[in-house]
């Protein structure tokens, strides 16, 4: 159901980089983080852990360990705000949460960013939608 989750998150001057790769891998397991440095407003450095997930048996592990930990109504209800027209379904999860083996959606505010790519043809919006709550619901 889902061809790829591609990750991304900020790394501030303030946070352990160790931490934050541990609430990555607590998220997806098997991925592998990419590092790149960056500048901040105010010349402070940055880092940005980026990479993909793309092997199906670690999307539906990520997937099932989803719709086992979090408010499956709340998901539902904030699903086509947050699914693109092309398909992608943009997720936040709360750093210090992941951290600590939870898996917390937020709306917004500093996170673990996740661009999940809905394997649905055609690519579209509402195909995508109507697979995910199918899923939800157990029947995909």
């Amino acid at each position: 159901m889902i061809h790829n989750i591609k990750f991304r998150v900020f790394v501030y001057e303030n946070e352990s980089i160790d931490d934050i790769n541990q609430a990555i891998l607590n998220l997806l397991p098997e991925a592998e983080i990419e590092v790149e440095e960056a500048e901040g407003l105010l010349e402070d450095k940055i880092l940005i852990l980026s990479g993909e997930v793309s092997k199906k048996r670690y999307t539906r592990t990520f997937f099932n360990t989803l719709i086992e930990s979090v408010d499956l109504d709340k998901l539902n209800e904030d699903l086509e705000r947050k699914m693109d027209e092309k398909g992608n379904w943009f997720l936040r999860f709360d750093k210090s949460d992941a951290l600590d083996e939870k898996l917390t959606v937020l709306d917004k505010g500093d996170a673990i960013h996740l661009k999940i790519k809905i394997a649905a043809y055609p690519a579209k919006k509402q195909i995508a939608v109507d697979k995910v709550r199918n899923a939800f619901l157990g029947d995909g």
